[in-house]
This record gives structure tokens, C-alpha cells and sequence, in this order.
């Protein structure tokens, strides 16, 4: 049995100038039946620091502090470490509104079926406009996502899966996730509300950036494949570094006799595998 109705989950590495904020905005939850799991992911500045003052004057704050590994396996330790019903990630530098875990509880708990609530959302920091994302369908998940990390969803749902794959090592991790926590048949909820506050600062516009997209992208296809092989045209599609070496290669994989003789799962996952360098 649940020790805690929901279990709010915060991996955090050098997180030290906006961790009060995060921390703080938990404290005006309407629903007061929750815990704080952070772990400090081998931070180099004075983030350990914030969050023992915090865990010494709050017991629902609880931290774990471990070398670095990534986002994906701090998720994971923080979220077997927790005893909520629920589960609800949260980045180091969001916010959540007050009535969020409220909100999004009471309608997991009165609507069974569904799977996983989510809300709108809002950037702040350098950017300051709502978050306009596409009403979520699950056909169109598989190619663009429309859900932040800091949504809803049971913990026994998440015991179901393998957990946050640490081989995301690009980001999106979360979208990667989602893949595997939801199926076809799954209900999803938003609430017609803005209560969730993504801060954007330190934006990257590089090159640089845009590979490590696309690798998030070709990484993504190789952990689902069952998902993307069914359309792999549509698939590359969501690759734009290189474009036109990725589409000279998709040329030939679509006129392959391979892909005409329904071997579709085996040349493509071997070239995608080539270009991974897995």
C-alpha cells in the first residue's frame, strides 16, 4: 500500500539557481499528502547543500545523492525509492501551480481507464508565451510529441515498463518514455488549465543542437521499432541534420528488395544501427 498519495520525482545536476524556486512551489500544493524524491545527480555546485536544508526542515523532501548518470537513470532511482500512488516528474527549474496534483488525481482516480493527465502549459524565463502544443492522438505522439515530462500517471503503470531509458543520452527521454507507457487503447487527459511552468533559458540554436536531435530521433526508432517500421518513410521524416544523406539512404532501403519482400525490420534497423554506432 501507498505510504503517500503522489510522489513527486526531481532529478536535479547543478541545479542551484533556480532549485529553490522548484522546491518552493511545492509547498502551496492544495493536496498536501505528498513527497519530494530529488536526487542530486553528481552536482558540482552547492545544489547537495540547498537540498539537505530543505530535507532537514521538511520530511517529505527526501534526497538521494549519487554520481551522474543522466536524467533517465536519477528518474528511475528516485521513482524506485518512492511510495506514491502517483507519480509526477518534475525538472529542477519548473513550476507547477498549486491545484496541479489535485486536479490531476482527482480525475485519475474518478476516470480509471486513463492513463496519464497532463495540463496546458506556459513558458517563463526568457520566453514568455503560452506552450501551444497539438491535442494529443496517439498516432501522432509516435512522430511529434505534445506532452511535457512533468505529467501524471500511476506508479504500477510505470512498474509495467522498463523505466526511463538511459540510452537517451541526447534528451528526450520523457517522449521516449511515453512510447512506452502508452498504448492505442490508452485513455489521456488535459486539464483546460495552464498549470504547469516551463522555464527556457540558455536556448542553443547550434548545429550542434540539431544533430543531437536528429540522434534523439534515430535513437527513439531503434527502442520502438514495432512503432516506427509500420510508416519508416514518415519516420525519417523527423530526422533534418543531413537531410539529404538520410533521405539517399531511405531512397534506397524504400526500393530495396528487402523492404518490397516484407523484410522491413531487418535492413533499416541494421542501417539505423550503422549510423548509431551501436
Amino acid at each position: 500500500m501507498s505510504d503517500c498519495l503522489i510522489s513527486i520525482i526531481v532529478p536535479c545536476y547543478n541545479g542551484e539557481e533556480f532549485l529553490r524556486d522548484t522546491l518552493d512551489c511545492l509547498k502551496e500544493q492544495t493536496i498536501k499528502d505528498w513527497e519530494c524524491v530529488i536526487v542530486n545527480d553528481g552536482s558540482t555546485d552547492n545544489s547537495i547543500e540547498i537540498l539537505r536544508e530543505y530535507e532537514a526542515k521538511d520530511s517529505r523532501y527526501k534526497v538521494i545523492d549519487k554520481k551522474n548518470e543522466g536524467p533517465s537513470v536519477a528518474r528511475n532511482v528516485a521513482i524506485a525509492a518512492s511510495s506514491g500512488k502517483y507519480i509526477l516528474p518534475l525538472d529542477a527549474d519548473d513550476l507547477i501551480a498549486p491545484t496541479y496534483a489535485e486536479k490531476a488525481i482527482e480525475y485519475l482516480e474518478q476516470h480509471p481507464q486513463t492513463k496519464l493527465v497532463y495540463c496546458k502549459a506556459k513558458y517563463f524565463g526568457d520566453r514568455n508565451d503560452e506552450w501551444k502544443a497539438a491535442e494529443y492522438r496517439y498516432d501522432e505522439i509516435i512522430y511529434k510529441n505534445c506532452i511535457f515530462c512533468s505529467c501524471v500517471y500511476r506508479k504500477e503503470d510505470f512498474d509495467k515498463t522498463k523505466g526511463y531509458n538511459p540510452n537517451m543520452t541526447y534528451g528526450n527521454e520523457d517522449w521516449d518514455f511515453l512510447l512506452s507507457l502508452l498504448k492505442p487503447e490508452d485513455g489521456v487527459y488535459c486539464i483546460p488549465e495552464t498549470l504547469f511552468f516551463y522555464r527556457k533559458h540558455g536556448v542553443s540554436r547550434t548545429s550542434s543542437a540539431m544533430e543531437k536531435k536528429d540522434m534523439c530521433h534515430l535513437r527513439m526508432m531503434l527502442n520502438h521499432p514495432e512503432l516506427y517500421y509500420n510508416d519508416i518513410e514518415r519516420s525519417f521524416h523527423m530526422v533534418s541534420y543531413q537531410k539529404r544523406y538520410y533521405e539517399y539512404e531511405l531512397n534506397g532501403i524504400l526500393n530495396s528488395n528487402a523492404y518490397r519482400v516484407g523484410k522491413l525490420l531487418l535492413s533499416p534497423l541494421k542501417w539505423m544501427k550503422k549510423i548509431m554506432g551501436t
